[in-house]
């Protein structure tokens, strides 16, 4: 008996999009489903806003099929979309009160007053600003705002909410706790959430799925887990926290070595498809790797290295080493209650680095986009 697949609720297929010459989009495939927070994230000028917009009816596709709750919705208007947009400058009406901007939608729809009333209230219950329909927006803070133009969205229950940036005006702090409220309200309403931001960390902490996108492309669509775990491309390591990277040769007797400048040979595995003398890079990241001042009791195959700067950062100290081909690596220290010897303490000191095999990619330099494996130069 086959199983039948939920209807999507976004779906792109081989959807392109041309400014003239420039090319904002090649060929995107998306699948965004029912009830998820999704995000797209990626540098200033990756598409990602194009993408929304095009969700959102405000730019036409040039080529290609949107579809929303499995209708096609190519040359469908904004207004007649399921969809409502939460925009970074939250596009309020000063003149208004809160309570009326709330139920702006409602009213242009004609619903009846009482109604209404209803449904703004219960809209200023979820964004948790009872109390604050007769104010002017003037009179709010920017996180207040921000909940006023995601109750506005709510109130007419779209299938799907774009958000663009919603948060990219408000400082750290309140940030933070505006992503507590989104995921909270949107795990409420259970409603689609489809949200762009440049923000990795945001990105991580909000979404059920995350897309990853540059320069018009879709590099991987994956959980927060598998895109900063198995990053399918060197450029999604690098750009979703951050990662060393040692660049070198595939070993030209064909066993399974790094030759790295200055470093000698590094083992490797899960290397398949780089062939001897292939251009390839070993990325780890700062937090995988481990450190110590006590030299002699180093794992074998550990990178001798000195402390070239030690930056105390709270809960974690921040080294950076520099190893004997001169090149500069990070390690993250998680700093514990009990004390530790072995962690370095002061600049210019000698140290050996290290990292445990699973913690570890090697990716093919000459495409950097295609994911090749995972390795490890040392164990523990």
């Amino acid at each position: 008996m086959s199983v039948i697949e939920p209807v999507p609720a976004v779906e792109l297929r081989a959807v392109a999009k041309h400014f003239g010459d420039t090319v904002a989009l090649h060929e995107l495939d998306l699948v965004i489903r029912k009830g998820e927070f999704f995000s797209l994230l990626g540098a200033s000028g990756c598409g990602k806003t194009t993408t929304l917009n095009l969700i959102g009816g405000f730019e036409e596709a040039t080529r290609g099929s949107i579809r929303i709750d499995g209708q096609e919705v190519q040359g469908v208007p904004p207004y007649q979309r399921p969809v409502n947009t939460v925009f970074q400058s939250y596009a309020l009406f000063p003149h208004m009160t809160v309570a009326e901007n709330v139920g702006f939608g409602l009213s242009m729809k004609r619903v009846p007053a009482e109604e209404r009333r209803l449904a703004v209230a219960e809209m200023l219950r979820l964004v948790s600003l009872e109390g604050f329909g007769e104010r002017r927006t003037a009179q709010l803070s920017g996180g207040q705002r921000q909940r006023v133009a995601l109750a506005r969205a709510l109130i007419n229950r779209p299938s799907v909410l774009l958000l663009d940036e919603p948060l990219g005006a408000l400082d750290l702090k309140l940030r933070k706790q505006m992503q507590t409220e989104l995921t909270r309200i949107q795990r409420r309403i259970g409603i689609t959430f489809v949200y762009v931001t440049h923000d990795q960390e945001e990105a991580l902490a909000m979404s059920d799925r995350i897309a990853v996108m540059d320069k018009g492309r879709l590099l991987q669509v994956g959980t927060p887990s598998e895109i900063y775990e198995a990053p399918a491309s060197r450029a999604v390591m690098e750009f979703i926290g951050s990662a060393n990277a040692l660049e070198g040769v595939i070993a030209a007797d064909g066993s399974a070595h790094l030759e790295v400048p200055g470093l000698g040979r590094l083992p490797t595995r899960g290397i398949d498809g780089l062939a001897p003398g292939k251009p390839a890079a070993l990325l780890v990241r700062p937090e995988r790797m481990r450190i110590t001042s006590r030299v002699e009791n180093a794992p074998p195959g550990s990178l001798a290295g000195s402390v070239s700067k030690i930056t105390e950062l709270g809960s974690i100290t921040q080294y950076r080493v520099r190893l004997e081909n001169e090149q500069e690596v990070l390690v993250l220290r998680l700093n514990r209650p009990e004390a530790d010897s072995a962690s370095p303490t002061t600049e210019e000191q000698q140290v050996r680095v290290w990292w445990p095999q699973e913690d570890a990619k090697v990716f093919d330099s000459s495409a950097a986009a295609t994911r090749v494996g995972t390795q490890s130069p040392v164990s523990p």
